[in-house]
Formats: C-alpha cells, structure tokens, sequence
C-alpha cells in the first residue's frame, strides 16, 4: 500500500523501515528468491532493513549483494518508489519477527537493471536469505509472494516497472 503521510497500525509497535529490489536481467525478467525460513511455496525479491545512517539506495544495494551477492558495481538504479510503500506482518507472526518490535516493513523500492550474468549471482552467502532463485516475468510476482506481502508487490510492480 503506498502512503506519503505515516501508517498507523493497530498493534502500536512501528514499522520497520526497509528497501526493496526489482532486479531486472536483460530479457526483462526479474530475480526471485525462495526463503529459507519460509514453509510456503512462495518467492520474493530482495528485501531489507536500512541500517542507521543509511540512505534507502546505499541500502537497498547492500541488500541486494548480502542476499544475491551481486555487487554494486553490476546493479544500475533505474528507478526508485517516490512514497514509501507498507506491509502488515500476519497477527500470528506480530511478536515473534525482529525480535517483536515491529509489525511490518515500510520501504522504498528500487528498480535495478542487472549488468552480470547468472554466474555473478551467489546466493550461499555468509547469512544467506535464500535457499534456491530463478528469473520470473514481472506478470507472475504478485502470485509467486506470499499473501500479506502481494498488496505491496502490485502496487511497486505497477510504478517501477511500467
């Protein structure tokens, strides 16, 4: 959901503020990721937190290379999100993610073009977020996200990758 002015949600507890990448090869095909962590059959793209002092690209470009293991120097800024965009985390995960203290992510989301081949993509990094990875087409992000987040993802995939 994107809103300029700050969420407010139920919980009390704040959002996390995140980034979040579209990363798009040569044939226009984006890079998702399978979690780890995740029991569902579900894909996401790189995503994650801004660390204090961190601007949202610096950010969302050390995300990119700690989960993919893509480097800077093969990922181009095309694009960014000018609002921030929100997820709620369900109510059966509200106290257990990031130690409890949030009850989602707000997030800026860049759209990236990819200047590697697939051999540049690592993704059994130091703390890998990913267990296996594939190009999808943009058409096929919003199914392949797990429910909560699929608002979200129409809503990025509908500015950056018009």
């Amino acid at each position: 959901m994107t809103t300029a002015t700050p969420r407010i949600h139920p919980s009390g507890l704040p959002y996390r503020p995140g980034v979040g990448v579209l990363l798009f090869n040569a044939d226009g095909l984006v890079f998702v990721g399978q979690r780890l962590d995740s029991k569902l059959e579900a894909w996401q793209m790189p995503q994650g937190g801004i660390d204090e002092g961190e601007d949202a690209a610096t950010a969302a470009l050390r995300e990119l290379a700690e989960e993919t293991g893509v480097p800077a120097h093969l990922a181009e800024i095309i694009a960014e999100t000018p609002d921030w965009h929100y997820y709620d985390l369900p109510d059966d995960m509200i106290g257990t993610v990031w130690k409890g203290r949030y009850c989602g992510q707000r997030q800026k989301w860049f759209a990236l073009r990819f200047l590697g081949t697939d051999a540049d993509v690592a993704i059994d990094q130091p703390h890998p977020e990913f267990k296996a990875w594939r190009w999808a087409h943009v058409d096929s992000l919003v199914e392949l996200a797990v429910p909560f987040k699929r608002e979200l993802y129409a809503d990025v995939i509908r500015i950056l990758a018009s």
